[in-house]
This record gives C-alpha cells, sequence and structure tokens, in this order.
C-alpha cells in the first residue's frame, strides 16, 4: 500500500507531465497520452507510462530516446510549477495494457462464439434424433 503523500505526488506528475510534453517542439511526444505514473524509492525514481498503441515498435524506440532526451526539460517544468527542491528521474515506458486487454476481450468473444456454435450443433444433433 502506498502512503497518502506518494500517492499525491504521482497524481500531481499525472498532470504535469503532459503539459511538460505539450509544450516541448516535437509534434512526435508534445502530445503522447500519460496513461500512468509510479514513483519508486520515495520520490526519487517515477516511471512513466504512455499509450503508445498508434505507433510500432521501431517508433516507440525513437519515443522514448526522444523523451529521454527532453527528460531534463520535463523535470525543470515539474520543479517549476511544484516548487520542489528534488525531482524524481523519469524512465518512459510504452504501457500495453490497453493493447492486452483489447486482445483479452477478443479471445472471450472468440470463445463465446464457439460455445454458442457448440450450443447449436447439439442442439441439431438432438432435433435431429
Amino acid at each position: 500500500m502506498k502512503s497518502i503523500n506518494l500517492q499525491r505526488t504521482e497524481s500531481l506528475l499525472m498532470e504535469l507531465v503532459p503539459e511538460a510534453l505539450s509544450t516541448l517542439s516535437d509534434s512526435r511526444i508534445n502530445t503522447l497520452a500519460v496513461t500512468g505514473v509510479d514513483c519508486k524509492n520515495g520520490k526519487y525514481d517515477a516511471r512513466v507510462y504512455f499509450d503508445g498503441s498508434d505507433y510500432n515498435d521501431a517508433e516507440i524506440k525513437i519515443i522514448v530516446q526522444l523523451l529521454k532526451k527532453a527528460n531534463s526539460r520535463i523535470k525543470s517544468y515539474v520543479l517549476a510549477s511544484t516548487g520542489w527542491y528534488k525531482c524524481p528521474n523519469f524512465t518512459f515506458i510504452n504501457d500495453t495494457s490497453l493493447e492486452e486487454s483489447l486482445h483479452i476481450e477478443a479471445l472471450f468473444a472468440k470463445i463465446s462464439k464457439e460455445k454458442k456454435q457448440d450450443n447449436k450443433d447439439k442442439q441439431e444433433e438432438s432435433d435431429n434424433e
């Protein structure tokens, strides 16, 4: 269970990181959707998850590199906005949970369809007897 202060920090970073990204001039990263922030080691490290579902693997690698380069500007924005003495080191990670949930939903739909087909086949067999 995370402390309330840590949860507040994560919530504030969820607002400030997208704002900081929007101030950057690179169109590949200034519109990225941040899906989550997970602070580790107190406030020293933060994993920032972004939605990369519109990009292929090569583009995601480029985006992560661009975000690493912009890390200091993002930290400066956060420090200026909050008045904190220290800002966490950001690690940017592609959030694949949306894709995984869509894949799981597709599997459930397929299973449901197969069960309906099996029930239909069984009904037809019983009718033919």
